[in-house]
């Protein structure tokens, strides 16, 4: 049992948590590049806070070209022991419209060409990614997300898309087609090199919009993103305070803590020193 430092990654419109005592911003090195901006460290009650502006700080970075190996390698780092992820995303179902919010339970990954493990060649590792998200700390936040005030679905498959532009229509009818009930251009790989560094992940998603395969609707733009945004970021605030002032005082043991335990491969005669030395945060506790 130990207390709690929370990861906040914030999404499109969530570039800063109002209430986090004591805060600072502090700049953290990665060996696997530069990250999306400083974290904001801090205090919420016994909880300790870390905030990483996902796109940076006036939105700075285009989802296809985010380091979302920095991004979750300073939050180890800076002592994160869970991470919530805070994304808009578009609906692919009828009955989650804008300014609705999804707890995540499932992903399809369709990103391309964007790195997606911590190791390789040298450090060899397979985590299970069967059930992505921390079922704890996904309940946690459908409950801080309905005392915020905001229409919660609990569960829901991820569309993972590339991006930068948004769906054609024949990929949004395809997607629903395959059951997703939301579409993001962030939430892989972020979830699996949360996992790969034994984070318990958890991702709300923030409805702005119905993608475009309604028909008899204007496609979506981001002008009406935007238009939403804001709306959205007011119930995220409340829900991340919320979440932060309820944990329990001591934060429970759990099986993604210790889940390269059953991941590394490579034997350790084996092993490329120069790439254990860059998984030190991620890996360290596993790889002694």
């Amino acid at each position: 049992m130990s207390g709690w430092t929370i990861g906040i990654i914030g999404g499109s419109g969530l570039y800063d948590v109002e209430g986090i005592e004591g805060g600072a911003w502090v700049e953290t090195a990665s060996p696997w590049g530069t990250p999306s901006d400083a974290c904001f460290v801090g205090q919420v009650g016994h909880v300790r806070v870390v905030f990483l502006p996902r796109h940076g700080r006036g939105h700075r970075i285009s989802p296809s070209e985010l380091n979302p190996r920095a991004n979750v390698d300073i939050l180890k780092r800076l002592g994160v022991t869970d991470v919530l992820a805070v994304s808009s995303v578009g609906s692919l179902v009828e009955d989650r419209p804008p300014g609705s919010f999804t707890i995540a339970d499932q992903f399809i990954d369709r990103t391309k060409g964007r790195p997606s493990s911590f190791f390789g060649t040298g450090m060899v590792a397979h985590v299970s990614m069967a059930d992505p998200v921390c079922p704890r700390l996904s309940a946690l936040a459908a409950d801080a997300a309905r005392a915020a005030g905001a229409e919660t679905h609990v569960g829901g498959t991820y569309l993972a898309m590339e991006g930068p532009q948004f769906s054609t229509r024949a990929e949004s009818h395809l997607y629903r087609n395959w059951g997703c009930q939301i579409i993001g251009m962030t939430g892989m790989p972020e979830a699996k090199l949360a996992r790969e560094a034994e984070l318990p992940y958890a991702l709300v998603g923030m409805v702005t919009d119905y993608d475009c395969w309604r028909e008899g609707e204007e496609a979506v733009d981001v002008a009406q993103v935007i238009a939403q945004l804001s709306a959205n970021a007011a119930k995220a605030r409340a829900m991340v305070m919320h979440l932060l002032r309820n944990l329990p005082a001591e934060r429970p043991a759990s099986p993604i803590d210790t889940c390269l335990d059953a991941a590394l491969i490579t034997a350790p005669s084996a092993r490329d020193a120069d790439l254990l030395a860059k998984l030190d945060a991620v890996a360290g506790r596993a790889l002694g």
